[in-house]
């Protein structure tokens, strides 16, 4: 009899080889340290001069993008929607003629060379889909909090750090996907615990020495990657035998799980819990007034404690 596969079946990874980290679970200790960042981002210096008697090099102004040529890139989605598509365009300066048609609800602005957005983004008011992966963006601005019907956006491969991501960002109520892999983020505000809607969050390759707190206060997050953090393991976990690197995390429901995998969880959990108590040492209750208390007094009064 054929059965649906789980999650885990699915994307084609098996206990052997994944870590499942079930929500409500605060097994940290399975999450070990992955491999340093592969992705470096080179910068050009600007200061930088040619030999005598050349000209010193201009920086590239970028394809300027004029009104027509932005309605000539608007498309239409298979559901009705209208995306503005100005993608792999060598633009350097968010085109301020693209604000007469912020009624579009996708805008793609992918593989450019933008190294900022304006707080003119929150005129975007109907978007539900922002693409601004592969560029230089080193700050993200505070108005984007403003876009409260978003429920789609990439910033995946800029050149974000530690500050970049503003609280505002917390106020995307309705985001349900978030790619934040291939920057410089250390930490993420703790406002990220109030995307309540979120689905998937995408944090490879980043400065990431621990997993953020503020993610156990996500309900409906089914899919996360952290691969290539420089993760540390947790304190607890170094009285414990070593713990094999894990390559993929993903943090699902228990019903989304089939009966093995749900078995083989149950029983890497109840593992872990047996290590950590036999790492701290057994107190023996003690009844004050009770000389020799019998085994129903003394589950009562453990009960109590």
């Amino acid at each position: 009899m054929e059965t649906n596969p789980c999650k885990a079946h699915r994307n084609g990874n098996y206990l052997q080889e994944t870590q499942i980290l079930l929500l409500g679970d605060s097994k940290q200790s399975w999450i070990n340290a992955l491999s340093l960042p592969c992705t470096i981002h080179i910068t050009p210096n600007k200061n930088s001069t040619m030999a005598k008697g050349k000209k010193q090099a201009k920086e590239s102004k970028g394809r300027k993008i004029t009104l027509k040529v932005a309605r000539n890139a608007l498309k239409v989605t298979v559901d009705g929607k209208r995306r503005l598509d100005l993608s792999n365009m060598q633009i350097a300066t968010f085109p301020k003629c693209i604000l007469k048609l912020a009624d579009v609800e996708e805008l793609d602005l992918s593989r450019n060379l933008l190294r900022r957005i304006p707080d003119t983004i929150r005129r975007f008011v109907n978007l539900r889909w922002l693409d601004l992966h592969s560029n230089q963006l080193e700050q993200v601005p505070e108005s984007i909090g403003q876009l409260q019907n978003l429920l789609y956006l990439n910033l995946c491969n800029n050149q974000l750090g530690p500050g970049s991501l503003p609280t505002e960002i917390g106020l995307l109520r309705a985001l349900r996907k978030l790619n934040l892999g291939l920057n410089r983020i250390e930490s993420l505000p703790p406002s990220v615990g109030s995307l309540r809607e979120l689905q998937e969050l995408a944090l490879f390759n980043n400065m990431l020495t621990s997993v953020p707190l503020c993610l156990s206060n996500l309900p409906k997050l089914g899919r996360i990657n952290i691969n290539c953090n420089p993760l540390r393991p947790t304190d607890r976990s170094k009285d414990l035998d070593p713990i094999k690197r894990a390559r993929s995390l993903y943090l699902v429901q228990e019903e989304c799980l089939c009966g093995i995998c749900l078995e083989k969880c149950t029983e890497r959990r109840c593992w872990l819990d047996k290590r950590q108590s036999e790492s701290v040492p057994h107190r023996k209750p003690h009844f004050s007034g009770l000389l020799t208390p019998n085994s129903v007094a003394m589950q009562d009064q453990a009960l109590a404690r």
